[in-house]
């Protein structure tokens, strides 16, 4: 669009500020400033330049910085369709749309757009707008670059989001362009695509107006952009700030055309923890927008992003924290004036020239805040089958039906309904025909892509930026999509699955402590709705198979290792200059959100149990693990720990651990020594987790950072229950692990297929054993709890132990509620009861 000027003069500043003040109270205001709108003006200015008024008016104390312009309210629009005679037109054109029939929509859509786009401003209104954009000039500079952006009056409410269903102009420049601009606006009201979601919310397809604002561009095309949400996406869990981040401007991001990077940040630990991110995922940031050269008629283009710039982080660590710290304050803001929990979507930008971070835009995030908390539905996957594609999870849901690939929304109507849509990405063209298919998976795109939003929306089940799954997949197979975990995933055929759904609210209160076993951080947020009291058992042999998948000492030995072997390591640590960093971090990062899933309950993490040919699994692994006759009996748990071949390995766990507790502030994250065969062990292992930074409660001495760390060793060795009382010595409490310690009392190898069948935990040996612990344990004044399978599959077992005084539990997330009920009918029936 060109630069241009009318030749219209202006009214004093004075005269023109005492008018609009004037028109805004009176409601009949054509123009007014952005700031002078507010969140009470909806009906005025639409949702989206009410919370931008919103937050210029009430957040810009706190530090929060929101580019300001101007807004072009729905009475401008009315007063726009009467002068140019259309609102007869529009009101005759919308009475023939035949129902559920998407191409009569376009139709319709196409011919009011035309009459719209060839209007004339009424000479008032067009005053009003040069007038405005004038002051912009004399504040920021002749023909400034601003950004025009529709706003419905039913938009960004908590019932629906109009995600990308009318247009935004960006790096708009000059009178004449920023009036066409607008005109394009006040058009897309009128889109196939935005009529059909009109009439599918529910909301009058007369009486809905456009509102346009005006906003000064902030120059994110050279630097970076993205989207943050004040609440896990998919689980709704509400205590953690999801922000996504790629470079250029965010148009990308928002249409899904590259996947962006992520960081997860937990929500209580801000400004009270050093560094309290929990998470990051480098996105592959393929493309992105910056401005173009004028001469070719477009404002901005999409180029590809440097190799470099792919491969590293798109925003620091201080400007992840500032962004959500502003988005937490927003979000009580928000919540604060609705009088009730309101979780937010926000765009954001980082402008290249100044280094300076803006909130472009807030709106109520419309899809987990209406979720019913009550009832818990949990899918379960009963086989497996052959993997053809993976990417990101959008809901948690497992669908089986037949794909359709689909290359161009001109065959979007080939979609049948119930049959899983896969396409490179959608846009707000698919709109009406999505919520046709019973599933979505997309080749490209982020959480927060189009496709993301509109499925979350639907209530549709979606996996986006799978990689070149519309070239992997034809149409007519038969596909299974399971988005139960973050990482949503694509088999061949059609897998079981169960559902089950329960009402929490009729779930028993108990004395013994019901706790659960976490195997995978990514299922944490959605387990964590479960009535718990924690979680007794988190595996970090799961987290570094499947966060990091490098052998430890590989990465410790990096520069010795064979130039193939460095290459796939290469792979695997994008984003990470310093290979140790690497693991340390995505192992924090797994615990942590463990730790802040069930925060501030205690969750007890097991120091790596992988046994040596486990190990050799990892890549590396072989160059660094020995070949044992039975690794079940052999070198495994804390005989690792102390041992020089591996020590300097146990000691990044020990760092990580202190990432977690004192950097990101979890300090209910606990460790647990696992396998700890004699006393003598057990100082070693304790003495090398000093050295390597935790302090473990029970060594004398007061570490620097003042914070010393309760350490629980498991009972799974008959030499644990036969020295209880010194293990107790040194350890703050024990977990019995009922699968090895029924093993070793019965001298058997679980792994062994033809001596298995004799393993049985209710074998009075095992079970005095148990009771020998616990009562031990209580004498002491010490935590006992058990994490072992038993309890999930036995309900007698579980009866046993409740019988026996134990004081935590901790099950398969799976089997929690029915365990529940049945240890509340034990202790209903001994007389202990809450």
């Amino acid at each position: 669009m060109r630069a241009g000027r009318s030749r219209t003069q202006p009214k004093s500043p004075a005269h023109r500020h005492a008018l609009l003040r004037a028109r805004l109270r009176t409601g009949k205001a054509l123009v007014i400033g952005m700031e002078k709108a507010g969140m009470n003006d909806v009906a005025l200015v639409g949702g989206k330049n009410a919370s931008l008024g919103e937050m210029l008016r009430e957040l810009g104390s706190k530090g929060i910085r929101v580019p300001s312009g101007f807004i072009v309210t729905a009475e401008g629009y009315r007063l726009f369709l009467r002068e140019a005679g259309l609102e007869k037109f529009i009101k005759s054109q919308l009475r023939s749309l035949k129902k559920r029939d998407v191409k009569h929509f376009e139709e319709v859509g196409v011919a009011i757009r035309k009459k719209i786009t060839n209007a004339t401003f009424p000479a008032v209104l067009e005053t009003q707008i040069i007038h405005a954009y004038r002051d912009m000039e004399e504040k920021y500079g002749t023909n400034i670059d601003v950004a025009v952006r529709s706003s419905a009056t039913a938009e960004d409410m908590p019932d629906a989001s109009f995600a990308g269903e009318h247009d935004t102009y960006l790096g708009v420049r000059g009178e004449k362009d920023i009036l066409k601009a607008i005109r394009a606006c006040f058009a897309s009201l009128f889109t196939g695509r935005a009529i059909s979601y009109r009439i599918d919310k529910g909301y009058d397809k007369h009486e809905i107006a456009l509102s346009v604002g005006v906003q000064r561009m902030v120059r994110s095309d050279l630097g970076a952009s993205g989207v943050i949400f004040t609440i896990d996406t998919e689980s709704g869990f509400p205590d953690v700030i999801l922000v996504t981040s790629s470079y250029g401007l965010g148009e990308m991001i928002v249409q899904g055309k590259v996947v962006p990077d992520e960081f997860l940040v937990a929500k209580k630990m801000l400004g009270r923890a050093p560094l309290p991110i929990i998470g990051r995922r480098l996105g592959s940031k393929e493309v992105k927008m910056v401005y173009a050269a004028r001469e070719n008629g477009r404002p901005v283009k999409v180029e590809k992003t440097p190799k470099a710039d792919r491969e590293r982080f798109s925003i620091t660590n201080k400007e992840i924290l500032v962004l959500a710290t502003w988005a937490k304050e927003i979000e009580e803001h928000y919540s604060k004036k609705r009088g009730k929990p309101t979780p937010m979507d926000i765009e954001w930008g980082l402008d290249g020239r100044t280094h300076e971070l803006f909130i472009l835009q807030a709106r109520p995030e419309t899809v987990q805040v209406s979720r019913d908390r009550s009832k818990i539905k949990e899918y379960i996957r009963r086989d497996n089958g052959t993997i053809i594609g993976k990417g990101l999870s959008v809901g948690s849901k497992i669908v089986v039906g037949k794909a359709r690939v689909i290359e161009s929304v001109r065959d979007m109507e080939k979609l049948e309904r119930g049959e899983i849509l896969i396409t490179e990405m959608t846009d707000p063209d698919w709109e009406p025909v999505m919520k046709k298919a019973a599933a979505i998976v997309t080749d490209k795109g982020g959480r927060t892509s189009h496709a993301a939003i509109v499925s979350r929306e639907l209530g549709l089940t979606a996996v986006v930026g799978a990689g070149s799954v519309t070239k992997r997949i034809k149409t007519g197979t038969v596909i299974t999509v399971d988005t139960t975990s973050a990482e949503g995933v694509i088999f061949r055929g059609a897998l079981r699955f169960d559902v089950r759904e329960s009402d929490i609210r009729k779930i028993p209160k108990t004395r013994t402590k019901i706790s659960m076993n976490l195997a995978t951080p990514d299922t944490a947020f959605e387990k964590s709705f479960l009535p718990h009291e924690g979680v007794g058992l988190a595996r970090e042999e799961f987290i570094i198979a499947s966060s990091v998948g490098v052998h430890p000492l590989a990465l410790i030995n990096y520069k010795r290792l064979d130039k193939t072997l460095q290459r796939k390591i290469d792979e695997r640590v994008h984003g990470w200059s310093d290979k140790k960093r690497f693991y340390v971090d995505n192992l924090a990062y797994g615990i942590a959100k463990i730790a802040t899933a069930f925060y501030p309950k205690q969750v007890i993490v097991r120091f790596s149990d992988f046994k040596s040919n486990e190990y050799r699994s990892l890549l590396g692994g072989e160059h660094f693990e020995p070949h044992e006759e039975n690794p079940m009996l052999g070198w495994r748990g804390a005989s690792r720990y102390y041992d020089p071949k591996f020590k300097e390995a146990f000691e990044l766990e020990c760092e990580a651990l202190l990432k977690v507790r004192e950097e990101m502030g979890l300090m209910n994250a606990i460790p647990m020594v696992p396998f700890c065969r004699t006393l003598e062990e057990g100082r070693k292992v304790l003495i090398t987790m000093e050295e390597a930074g935790l302090h473990p409660n029970l060594l004398p001495g007061q570490p620097a950072s003042g914070h010393k760390t309760p350490v629980i060793v498991m009972c799974e060795i008959p030499s644990n229950v036969i020295l209880a009382d010194e293990f107790l010595d040194m350890f703050d409490g024990m977990s019995i692990g009922s699968n090895d310690l029924t093993q070793l009392t019965l001298g058997l190898d679980r792994d062994s297929g033809i001596v298995n069948r004799v393993a049985d935990e209710n074998d009075p040996a095992v079970k005095k054993f148990i009771a020998e612990v616990i009562k031990v344990c209580r004498k002491r004044k010490k935590y006992v709890g058990i994490c072992g399978q038993a309890p999930s599959d036995h309900p007698e077992f579980a009866k046993f132990l409740v019988e026996q005084g134990i004081e935590s539990m901790s099950l398969n997330p799976d089997s929690v509620i029915k365990t529940t009920i049945a240890v509340a009918k034990v202790e209903k029936r001994l007389g202990r009861t809450r």
